[in-house]
């Protein structure tokens, strides 16, 4: 029958075969059952049997036998060879000559089959090795690929990390560089805002003039250095208080020629010099604008115009028109 591999019954041979056979039958009692009765009985003396009826009784038991391939742990493998064989010979093959086959392969010793069952597990053994492999390297694969793709999401995220601080740097510096021009626009509003009011409480001394010697200036009509700023102007013009304050002198002075000095809040005193006439006296209060007296060409003068001074708290003169437009006059 197909698929079906037994134990070729043998009549004539040697001790060899038949305790082949027996060990067969002791293999399949195993399956079936275990020794575990044989550890009960009693080791008795050991006596050789009769050789001939061993042989025939391992022949009869060969009759009772399972078939190979429903022996525990040898039917897949027994069942396979038993396939290749009749695939080999053909489907129209005769149970005689499945016989003929076993008979012949008892007669080798039974050599042929265990080298096939030999072979065919070394095989299936190959073959789970080389799945075994295959699966370990599809882990690997895996693996690699699972680390390949956590390190590129962390590249990512550190990538986007570093653009949102960047984004942020760049904001932040926005931020900086407006908040530093809104505070430079807000210093300079303030600036002109004080120049503003400065200029509501400081004017010019004389509406109409022109800029002469300056201050400093070196010349031959000067004992030093020019120490004032003279404004040119026709005789007459009148001549204004920078800023409110107090009329300290006002009277002849040499070579300042009629002069009115006026000490201010902060103890800066301003000189008016080569007046033609003078409008107020020493003690008088006056106002920013006020009109304190009139251009002239008195004292050490080449010309009619105004000679001022600066002099901050009464000591040393600074340059008038430096001073004037620290307080908003435009001159």
């Amino acid at each position: 029958m197909r698929g079906k591999h037994r134990v070729a019954r043998q009549r004539t041979g040697g001790v060899a075969r038949g305790g082949a056979v027996l060990g067969v039958g002791m293999i399949a009692a195993v399956g079936a059952g275990g020794m575990a009765t044989a550890h009960d009985k009693d080791p008795g003396s050991i006596s050789v049997p009769d050789l001939g009826a061993a042989a025939d009784t391992a022949r009869d038991l060969t009759d009772h036998l399972p078939d190979a391939e429903d022996i525990p742990g040898l039917g897949a493998f027994v069942s396979d060879d038993a396939d290749v064989r009749d695939g080999a010979r053909g489907t129209g093959g005769s149970q005689a000559a499945h016989g003929a086959d076993a008979a012949a392969a008892a007669d080798t010793g039974g050599g042929s089959a265990g080298e096939a069952l030999r072979a065919r597990i070394l095989a299936q053994a190959e073959r789970h090795r080389s799945a075994t492999d295959a699966q370990a390297r599809e882990d690997a694969a895996r693996q690699a690929a699972s680390a390949a793709a956590e390190q590129a999401a962390k590249r990512a995220t550190a990538e986007e990390r570093a653009r949102a601080e960047a984004r942020d740097e760049r904001r932040r510096e926005a931020a900086e560089a407006k908040a530093a021009e809104a505070a430079e626009a807000a210093k300079a509003e303030a600036a002109a805002e004080r120049r503003a009011k400065l200029a509501r409480s400081y004017v010019a001394p004389v509406a109409s003039y022109q800029l002469s010697a300056g201050f400093g200036q070196s010349g031959g009509r000067w004992q030093n250095d020019h120490t004032g700023q003279d404004f040119a102007a026709p005789n007459g013009t009148p001549v204004k208080a920078i800023h409110t304050g107090t009329v300290k002198e006002a009277g002849w002075a040499g070579s300042y020629g009629y002069r009115v000095v006026l000490e201010l809040d902060d103890g800066t005193e301003l000189w008016f010099c080569h007046l033609s006439s003078m409008t107020k006296s020493a003690g008088d209060k006056v106002s920013t604008g006020d009109v304190i007296g009139r251009v002239g060409s008195t004292g050490n003068s080449s010309g009619p115009h105004l000679h001022v001074e600066v002099r901050p708290d009464g000591g040393a003169p600074v340059d008038p028109l430096t001073w004037l437009r620290d307080k908003g006059v435009n001159v």
